[in-house]
């Protein structure tokens, strides 16, 4: 949702900018737009659309310059259009912003009435006619930005350029994702690793409240009080190959493909067969004193969430509670010192999660975080920090992120159950030998996944779906729901298969495909029996099913098999078919499957 690029150094800034914007077009955007210093002005040069919109322009109107700022734009004020799109330009100050003023409205009024005049809709541009107001008294750049932040109440990630002094550039942050990337005679400031990553693997990640006076030697950084504040760069492991397509037609063709990869690397030196532990990073959480688990999460990591609940419960037996990050904080909840708060987000920049986060800190929670981003807010504002393994996701469907965070709850379910003692050892030994086999179990299926295809093709014209299941099945029901509306724009629900009869079987008839999730364990006769309701009233059967079931194959139109598991990890495996199904039905309709309408890969903003 939303990025910045920002570059200051001995080269042509615009294709370092172009660039670093082509590998935010993940995150979802609406308009794009540069603004590079040269011979005493800045030149501002945006549009509606997608970034080869931007480009074209940029043949037409060149942005020569060594310093300059760049963004895509995901609408929150204003609808997407030319005017709207970043850079904000009033006077000499050239401004870019992810995340919301809240007091936007106060301001504009404000400023309208000393004389300031409004070119656009948005919020961000008052950002740029206060540090417009400041800078003719400030004494240097970073001052003016300081002083006009004074008076923002929101979350921003801001970088600001000043025609009159091209050797600098000033960035902020509150709430909303800002790193640093270090150079040799140059720097670089954005809203994300990825999109400098061509660049340097020298990182600084900027707290909260943090101001960044970035020229091409140094970078200095202060809190908002304009006190130092030293901190040391991280160097980042991945490659910019990561990023890339790998000659797969779309990101979450080949994302899915890497599941396997990411699960190995998740698990990797965390299991120790030997002493049936899970080595939990260095993470001395003290079970002793946890009453509850509260997880908080949104989306995609809400579901992995459910299936946590499962995990945890059945393992540690330490009840858990699961919320959406969204409406948590707002219904003024019961937490305290007694409870560990689990906060899931694949990004580590969820707005809705850092705040449930923010309460539960307050009031005396210790707060774990599950993250893909390795030193992203929400990791570096909790208690304890774990880590997938995922590596760069791309597409905006979430995939690999989601199998991952499947496999850190469960070792993370694993330890707190022998920490607590409920979990016997020779039962903690059988799961962590079967996660182990689980990379090859899903090469296996991603290999076979042709049949989706096919399927795929046979119902990809449908009006609806309905995603079933029971149990550990049910959050991945919701999950399969979700990535089919999300790329395919096909409506679709998941539900509970026992919840059917109270409400969703009014929805079934012969056009209707129902996937249902029924392999073999404790509720395959209960799931099978709900099957067979929806058989009663003519729904086309999809069964995700495991491999040898005999009986499966005469109550069903479709059947895919999963590989065999135990009962706790077969999540694993059984949303892999129904993240294919949803790709090949959006290829087959032709929707734009890594960057959907409407959505963004990282939602900064509530």
């Amino acid at each position: 949702m939303c990025g910045i690029v920002g570059y200051i150094g001995p080269r042509q800034a615009t294709p370092i900018l172009v660039n670093g914007l082509r590998r935010l077009e993940y995150r979802g955007y609406d308009s794009a737009g540069v603004a590079v210093w040269e011979g005493g002005s800045a030149r501002v040069v945006r549009c509606q659309g997608k970034l080869r919109g931007l480009i074209e322009k940029l043949e037409v109107e060149p942005a020569p310059g060594k310093v300059g700022i760049g963004h895509t734009r995901w609408a929150t004020h204003g609808r997407p259009s030319d005017v709207n799109a970043h850079p904000h330009k009033v006077g000499r100050i050239s401004v870019v912003h992810n995340g919301i003023i809240e007091n936007h409205l106060a301001l504009r009024h404000e400023l309208e009435a000393s004389g300031s005049k409004f070119s656009s809709e948005t919020d961000t541009e008052i950002v740029a006619h206060l540090v417009s107001a400041e800078i003719e008294d400030a004494k240097d750049l970073t001052a003016a930005v300081q002083k006009a932040l004074g008076k923002v109440i929101g979350a921003f990630a801001i970088v600001v350029m000043d025609e009159k002094n091209p050797d600098v550039l000033v960035a902020a942050k509150n709430a909303s994702p800002l790193v640093i990337g270090l150079g040799e005679g140059e720097n670089f400031v954005a809203s994300d690793v990825t999109a400098i990553l061509d660049e340097t693997k020298e990182m600084v990640f900027i707290e909260e409240g943090e101001i960044v006076t970035i020229t091409r030697d140094a970078v200095v950084i202060t809190d908002l009080e304009g006190n130092p504040v030293t901190r040391e760069a991280k160097t980042i492991r991945w490659t910019a190959a990561q990023a890339e397509k790998d000659g797969y037609r779309h990101y979450m063709a080949k994302e899915i493909h890497e599941q396997p990869r990411a699960v190995a690397d998740t698990l990797a030196g965390r299991v120790d067969l030997e002493h049936d532990t899970v080595a939990l990073d260095g993470n001395d959480i003290d079970v002793s004193n946890i009453k509850r688990i509260v997880m908080v999460a949104c989306g995609t990591s809400y579901h992995s969430s459910l299936v946590g609940k499962f995990l945890i419960e059945q393992m540690s037996r330490i009840p858990v509670e699961v919320d959406m990050a969204s409406e948590y904080r707002y219904r003024d909840p019961v937490v305290n010192d007694t409870d560990l708060v689990i906060a899931i987000s694949q990004s580590g920049e969820t707005a809705d999660t850092m705040g449930a986060v923010q309460l539960a800190k307050e009031r005396g929670a210790k707060v774990l975080a599950i993250s893909n981003v390795l030193e992203s807010s929400i990791p570096r504002l909790a208690d304890y920090a774990f880590y997938t393994h995922a590596g760069p996701e791309i597409g905006v469907a979430s995939t690999k992120a989601f199998t991952t965070q499947l496999v850190s709850l469960t070792l993370i379910a694993i330890h707190l159950g022998r920490q607590t003692g409920k979990l016997a050892p020779e039962r903690a030994r059988e799961l962590l030998a079967e996660m182990v086999t689980l990379p090859n179990k899903m090469a296996d299926l991603i290999e076979h996944g042709a049949q989706l295809q096919v399927i795929a093709r046979r119902y990809g014209n449908s009006q609806g779906f309905l995603f079933m299941g029971r149990g550990n099945q049910y959050p991945i029901a919701l999950e399969g729901a979700l990535k089919l509306k999300e790329i395919s724009y096909i409506h679709a629900e998941g539900y509970s298969a026992g919840e059917m009869k109270h409400g969703p079987i009014a929805l079934i008839d012969e056009n209707l495909p129902v996937v249902v999730l029924v392999p073999q364990g404790p509720l395959y006769e209960k799931t099978v029996s709900n099957l067979t309701e929806v058989r009663a009233r003519e729904g086309k059967i999809i069964a995700i099913a495991s491999s040898g079931d005999q009986e499966i194959g005469a109550l069903a139109d479709e059947v895919v098999m999963i590989p065999n598991t135990l009962p706790e990890l077969q999540p694993i495996l059984s949303v892999v078919p129904l993240q294919q199904l949803s790709y090949y039905v959006a290829d087959h309709k032709g929707t734009d499957i890594d960057q959907p309408r409407n959505l963004a890969k990282s939602v900064t903003v509530e």
